[in-house]
């Protein structure tokens, strides 16, 4: 069996085990986590551990996030064909590519788009390379810079996804989502956080829902944690 046909192998079974523990259950998501190649977004000496449902190493202090766990937040983010919307941590670019899966690639006739902020030069580049080898430099724009200011000039977005933990929810990211909008977020202290769930009302007003604990590194930033 070839190197490829090895991953996609690897890649369905451990999407039909996240479905069997219930952490993936919607359709849209599945198709997503189905197509893009999770062993182009890890370390080459990581490669072969690209499936296992578990964060891995990425350098510079930082992960790629566990599957269930990008399962989990997408699910959460609601993301569609034709939306805009805001990653705040690329890290290696893996969820910024399930999500332009989602928003621009799924569904050509509704051409959405990912902008995605990470503030470790030499990850960005990372990312922008592996978005690029994976098909996804078309809907992806990576910026460097201090995630927790969000970025002003794609705003306003339909989503917001942080894939870092906060102390508390950024305001410009509440100021940069759209009406109708909603963003995902890990708040808690550096060490365990919990998922929460912003919806902006028509009136402006904003809907909080709390979801599961969870683990993610600190949000550095002037909105987020600072640097120690």
């Amino acid at each position: 069996m070839s190197e490829d046909n090895m991953f996609r192998v690897s890649r369905e079974r451990v999407i039909e085990m996240l479905e069997r523990e219930g952490y993936l259950k919607s359709g849209i998501v599945k198709r997503a986590l189905l197509s893009v190649p999770r062993e182009m977004f890890v370390p080459e000496n990581l490669r072969k551990y690209a499936y296992y449902d578990t964060p891995l190493p990425i350098g510079y202090g930082q992960t790629i996030s566990a599957i269930h766990m990008v399962a989990i937040m997408t699910e959460a983010l609601d993301p569609l064909p034709g939306m805009k919307v805001l990653e705040v941590g690329t890290g290696s670019g893996y969820q910024a590519a399930v999500l332009a899966e989602i928003v621009a690639k799924m569904d050509p006739s509704h051409r959405g788009h990912v902008y995605t902020v990470e503030r470790v030069p030499e990850l960005a580049e990372f990312a922008k390379r592996n978005l690029e080898r994976a098909g996804y430099k078309d809907y992806v724009t990576v910026v460097v810079g201090d995630g927790s200011k969000g970025y002003p000039e794609g705003a306003p977005y339909d989503r917001i996804i942080v894939t870092a933990g906060a102390p508390s929810v950024p305001k410009p990211l509440i100021d940069q989502l759209d009406v109708h909008g909603k963003l995902v977020i890990p708040v808690g202290d550096r060490f365990i956080q919990r998922l929460l769930i912003v919806e902006k009302k028509a009136s402006g007003e904003l809907s909080m829902k709390w979801g599961i604990d969870c683990v993610f590194v600190p949000l550095i930033g002037e909105y987020g944690w600072r640097e120690e």
